[in-house]
């Protein structure tokens, strides 16, 4: 009795003085992401597999990738970014905004021309140099990577000042509110993210051309830990716990199969 005794307090003082990650021993303080609007769905389904190994709270805010890095430079309580463009991750690493060494490339993205009528658009993309419609919606290019991507294209095939002289172009504040336009039939067509069309099933609804990638630079999306969260060792370690996870085949396998390509690489 007394060696059973003697074994079980040895056994708690040995569990007292061994540390717990702070992967095991989660913040009580969600990490608070700012995420590009094209790639909020997929972290989502990354976040609802992530919290079935790790009890991490998240709160998500989305939006086009300029108004979420404007945010952010004005102070806004993000702990990391997901941007939709390695640009912006960079310039606020360069500002001395973010933990050393965080910045990876989490995806690249495919640029979609798309309509929810299912016979508008075919192999070849014929409605573009038709004309024949009314609107055709995209991210505007100065604040979203993907509406960028979209002029790129335009222009590549001489369509750009044409149909912005028509006044056929309509510039959505997100590629989410692209994606809306288009979906609700405001605008018969657009350019959104691959990500945003495939079901659960991987499966398109409506019609859809895939540019040739040689017409618009590489949307390579990155992310950042920002400083909110190396000011907090608890936060930090589960921000780069989670960063971590994100580069792992199974999280990769999510994100290849919502319609991105992926080549993790950090910076």
């Amino acid at each position: 009795m007394q060696l059973m005794l003697r074994f079980i307090l040895t056994l708690l003082c040995w569990l007292w003085a061994t540390p717990v990650s702070a992967a095991e021993q989660p913040t009580t303080e969600p990490l608070r992401i700012a995420v590009t609007a094209n790639f909020h769905g997929t972290l989502q389904q990354l976040i609802s597999r992530y919290q079935q190994q790790q009890p991490q709270t998240f709160l998500l805010s989305a939006g086009s990738s300029g108004a979420l890095y404007t945010q952010i430079r004005q102070d806004a309580p993000f702990h990391l970014f997901f941007s939709a463009d390695s640009e912006r991750p960079a310039s606020l690493e360069q500002a001395g905004l973010t933990r050393s060494g965080s910045r990876f490339t989490y995806a690249e993205g495919v640029l979609v021309l798309w309509s929810a009528d299912p016979t508008l658009i075919d192999a070849r993309a014929n409605i573009l140099f038709s004309q024949h419609f009314r609107h055709l919606s995209m991210a505007e290019p100065r604040h979203a990577p993907y509406g960028l991507a979209a002029q790129q294209v335009l222009t590549a095939l001489e369509l750009w000042q044409p149909l912005a002289q028509q006044q056929k172009l309509v510039r959505a504040q997100s590629i989410a509110q692209a994606y809306g336009q288009i979906a609700s039939g405001a605008a018969a067509l657009g350019f959104v993210a691959l990500a945003q069309l495939k079901d659960s099933a991987g499966q398109i609804s409506g019609s859809y051309w895939l540019p040739p990638a040689e017409l618009y630079q590489p949307i390579i999306q990155q992310a950042v830990i920002l400083n909110r969260a190396a000011a907090d060792p608890q936060l930090l370690a589960a921000a780069e716990h989670f960063v971590t996870w994100l580069q792992s085949v199974e999280a990769v396998a999510i994100i290849e199969a919502a319609g991105y390509r992926v080549t993790n690489t950090a910076h």
